[in-house]
């Protein structure tokens, strides 16, 4: 193993556990503050959106455009990211509601953990392909891969809080709070690996554009179906809404803070 794969194995490493630096907002919140949860959930669906239409699709067509041209790069991604929302419909299946008890004092928080969870899946799926495309610009070019795990690094942070909150408040338990996140973050050098592994032959501008839609349509489904509703149960609609809107706007501006 050369240094250049040393070295891209390093890169994808730390890029993936920076998302147990947004987890560390769990030891600055004490209670389970229905206030708090609705804006957690609120933020990390405002994230997963904005993640998927100003960071996936747009990767997505770039990569496949370089492959099929522009016109097909936007047809594919479309049908890639149906694929995704496809995809995503068996949750209800493997992840099921859990049914509310009407002599519950707790009735809102009965389904944070499979919201928890389901993000931290979509966290998983988003990550991998990362992983792949962080791996293979540092082995070709380290100062380049470098410049690309920053910005990952920064785009990971609040992704780590979506994750981690909604686990916090329905097990009470930092440990597994940090668990889940760490879980979503090393899908990232996993990615690397099987890039390194098994993958490198077969990779091309098609093939990772194809995964990004795919990824997209996962995550917007798991925005709208999970996150949204869920966050605005509490009676902190307006609130919920407007942690939306601040998860949508602090992605872009951390890729700002990382030039």
């Amino acid at each position: 193993m050369d240094q250049h794969t040393i070295a891209a194995f390093i890169i994808s490493f730390l890029a993936g556990i920076s998302t147990l630096l947004g987890a560390i907002i769990i030891f600055f919140t004490k209670s389970k503050s229905e206030k708090i949860v609705s804006c957690s959930l609120g933020f990390a669906a405002g994230v997963m959106i904005s993640v998927s239409f100003s960071d996936l699709l747009p990767e997505a067509q770039k990569a496949i455009a370089a492959h099929s041209g522009e016109t097909w790069a936007i047809i594919y991604s479309v049908i890639f990211m149906v694929i995704g929302l496809c995809l995503a419909l068996p949750i209800d299946y493997f992840v099921p509601h859990e049914e509310f008890d009407p002599e519950s004092n707790d009735k809102p928080h009965q389904n944070l953990y499979r919201v928890g969870f389901v993000s931290m899946l979509a966290m998983m799926l988003h990550n991998f392909p990362e992983g792949i495309a962080t791996f293979m610009a540092s082995y070709n070019n380290p100062t380049l891969g470098m410049s690309i795990a920053v910005a990952i690094a920064f785009h990971n942070i609040p992704e780590g809080i979506s994750v981690a909150m909604p686990i916090y408040f329905a097990t009470q338990s930092k440990i597994a709070a940090l668990k889940y996140t760490f879980l979503s973050g090393i899908a990232e050098p996993i990615g690397a690996v099987l890039a390194f592994l098994i993958l490198k032959p077969f990779i091309n501008e098609f093939f990772l554009g194809a995964i990004f839609a795919v990824v997209a349509g996962i995550m917007i489904y798991i925005s709208f179906e999970e996150l949204i509703p869920t966050s605005r149960q509490y009676g902190y609609s307006r609130l919920a809404l407007l942690s939306s809107f601040a998860g949508i706007c602090i992605m872009p501006l951390s890729g700002v803070i990382s030039l």
